[in-house]
């Protein structure tokens, strides 16, 4: 991709982030579209109809900017949980990050590559027709001294880096103690899962769960609740919920919540004598300290009975696992695993035809008819330069949700756990596809073969890696600004409600979204390791990231105050995945670092850059030794300090005496319904996700 295409692209998407920003600034304060904008305020009862018109309702203002910087941490914790605060914290160690390396790139780095004259052909007085490697690392001679300059930057980026993950890690892990300590007693702190529960022949599953840990946790063991899954309790569930809305709908009342009870239908549901037990409980403990021994003890010698696991939250519990066995959660891994692999080799497809798109000689020699239309300045600068990341950006779409799909088939028994592991899908499907396969610009099996041989591909990396820098920043351009902008504006939200409008006979019924951390996380992430590969390389990219890196900090914070509410809280589960994900970004720079410096010639570089990632895998495991287990369970010190101070609490004795109804089945649940509140039941037990 030349200069030109480049430009072209830049033009596109900043006009396009313009168009975003003026629409939600003259959209968001038209009543009839907070629903679309703010979902959240608007089902808390905080949004204010305005009685009449007024004019300046017709006017862009950034009034909203400052209502978004203005809350602090604190306020983001309290209103939306700790996951809101670590997705944040990713994007302000991001801006830490490489407002650093911009300042080396662009003001030590980029006056070097300038200085060099490797590229002999580059035409300063027509810039716009040449390709950007002349800030890159490309234009520095073979076996120059100017190189230490880059050895030196690389190692201090990454002293840089670890020196923040480790604050980070550090913070994030005070901040989850400390959260855990300041919340009111919850369900699942109490309660665990147990699954595999061998049932002698004449008993039952919760005769079995009764006399097992009677006998051996006699002294904190409190009650169980055996669960139970039928599809067609759903189906009268869901039908049940349908009429509901329909009646409520016709029902016009003033201020007293009105109750409606499905008696008839509840009884039916009670009647269904076709309902099965499945062999899993939540088993609920006096104290929080008695269901962490039970839940990481060996409860039999026999290991794959008696499983135990941490109870998620009970609107974090994904029932549908339920009805899966142990041989069909093993095989659906499989099944998973498989069909991973097959969506990234079909996804190669949109891949292939992105980097026929910015090669214009070889679209020419694939369709010689067009071969007219590409002379033409204006369309070669539209398709080399925006249209292959408009491409990969409409591909890449539709990832996310296939990923989620993908890990609920899993086995896995929360709605927080599909999430996690859909990021991780994401995370190194976006990792092998869009930059692997671009920067190699090769097949299938080609890519394979060249993994396989893993003395050469460093080298490898180093001749490619560079040639992309133009692409890249394109990609950043449209997959970040005007992506993130998109995000702001929701277009899909706002087009469904125009179609749905003439439809809707009450507005105020409407969802309020929960974030998508698992399409969000990611793509954070790969701009990162966009960032750390380039930053030697092709530093230009940088000033590029810095933008989307204030884009979303300010946009993501304006949508999770306004726009989202929380579904679960992982207690910042989501931190160590990021931590992980920079590792990798950082060994990779160091291997590509290692190959060029030998492809540059330049003396010793073998041995001044081998212990870099040596050094950054020994401190990576030394973060993995001392904060991952905080994330994996609390201590005996915390938990037992919790248990002490909630053990005179007013309502210590109702709390422990509910936790047996809980974990039902929604589709066992009596079904009672509030005008007030679309759900199934109203919990007995406050599962807040707030303080």
């Amino acid at each position: 991709m030349i200069v030109s295409g480049l430009l072209t692209s830049v033009s596109i998407n900043f006009a396009l982030c313009s168009i975003f920003f003026i629409l939600y600034s003259v959209l968001r304060k038209q009543p009839g579209n907070y629903k679309v904008y703010a979902p959240r305020l608007l089902a808390e009862g905080r949004a204010e109809r305005p009685s009449r018109f007024k004019i300046f309702r017709l006017l862009p203002t950034a009034g909203w900017i400052w209502n978004a910087w203005q809350p602090s941490e604190d306020d983001l914790l309290a209103y939306s949980g700790l996951d809101a605060v670590v997705f944040m914290r990713i994007i302000i160690f991001s801006l830490k990050v490489f407002s650093i390396a911009g300042f080396i790139g662009i003001f030590v780095l980029i006056p070097v590559n300038c200085s060099g004259n490797q590229l002999q052909n580059i035409d300063l007085i027509n810039i716009s027709n040449n390709s950007l490697e002349i800030f890159s690392i490309s234009n520095v001679n073979n076996g120059s001294d100017s190189l230490w300059i880059h050895v030196g930057a690389v190692y201090l980026l990454t002293i840089i880096v670890c020196y923040l993950l480790f604050t980070e890690y550090r913070y994030i892990a005070s901040k989850r103690i400390d959260y855990f300590c300041s919340l009111e007693p919850q369900p699942n702190q109490f309660t665990i899962l147990v699954s595999n529960i061998p049932v002698p022949k004449g008993s039952t599953v919760g005769q079995s769960v009764e006399k097992f840990f009677t006998e051996n946790h006699p002294n904190t063991y409190l009650s169980h609740v055996v669960v139970h899954r039928k599809s067609k309790m759903w189906t009268v569930t869901n039908a049940a919920k349908k009429i509901y809305r329909r009646i409520m709908n016709s029902i016009k009342s003033a201020n007293e919540p009105q109750f409606m009870h499905y008696g008839h239908l509840e009884a039916n549901v009670k009647k269904d004598h076709s309902r099965e037990e499945v062999r899993a409980a939540f088993v609920s403990f006096k104290s929080r300290y008695g269901a962490a021994v039970a839940v990481h003890m060996l409860q039999a010698n026999n290991p794959t009975q008696w499983l135990t696991e941490p109870a998620p939250e009970p609107q974090d519990v994904y029932w549908p696992f339920f009805s899966s066995t142990f041989m069909g959660r093993w095989i659906s891994r499989l099944v998973v695993i498989v069909g991973c692999m097959l969506l990234t080799i079909v996804f190669l497809i949109p891949v292939f035809i992105v980097q026929g798109l910015t090669n214009l000689a070889q679209l020419e020699t694939y369709f010689p008819f067009l071969q007219g239309i590409l002379t033409m300045s204006i369309v070669s600068q539209v398709i080399t330069g925006y249209l292959p990341n408009l491409i990969l950006q409409v591909s890449l779409k539709i990832v996310p949700p296939i990923m989620k799909l993908l890990s609920s088939a899993q086995g896995y028994i929360s709605i927080s756990e599909i999430e996690r592991s859909a990021t991780h899908k994401v995370i190194w499907f976006t990792v092998w596809n869009v930059f692997f396969a671009n920067v190699l610009s090769a097949s299938a099996f080609s890519l394979i073969f060249i993994f396989l041989e893993f003395k050469d591909i460093p080298s490898k990396l180093a001749v490619s890696v560079p040639a992309q820098a133009s692409f890249f920043i394109a990609y950043v351009m449209t997959l970040g600004w005007t992506s993130t902008s998109s995000e702001l504006f929701r277009v899909v939200p706002f087009i469904a409600s125009l179609i749905t409008k003439p439809f809707v006979k009450n507005p105020d019924d409407f969802t309020v979204p929960s974030f998508p951390y698992h399409q969000d996380i990611p793509k954070i992430l790969f701009f990162g390791l966009l960032g750390f590969t380039y930053f030697f390389l092709a530093p230009l990219i940088i000033p590029f990231l810095l933008g989307y890196f204030s884009l979303a900090y300010i946009i993501y914070r304006n949508q999770l105050l306004n726009v989202y509410a929380p579904k679960y809280e992982s207690g910042g589960k989501f931190w160590p995945v990021v931590h992980d994900s920079t590792i990798f970004s950082l060994v990779l720079m160091q291997f590509i670092a290692f190959g060029i410096f030998t492809l540059k010639k330049l003396p010793h570089s073998t041995s001044a850059t081998l212990p870099l990632p040596i050094l950054t895998l020994l401190f990576n495991e030394y973060c993995r030794k001392r904060f991952l287990p905080i994330f994996m369970a609390y201590s005996t010190e915390t938990l037992l300090k919790k248990d002490r101070e909630d053990r005179n609490l007013p309502g210590m004795a109702r709390f422990l005496g509910q936790l047996d109804v809980v974990y039902y089945d929604p589709a066992l649940v009596p079904l009672t319904y509030s005008r007030s509140q679309d759900a199934l039941h109203e919990p007995l037990i406050p599962t807040q996700l707030r303080r």
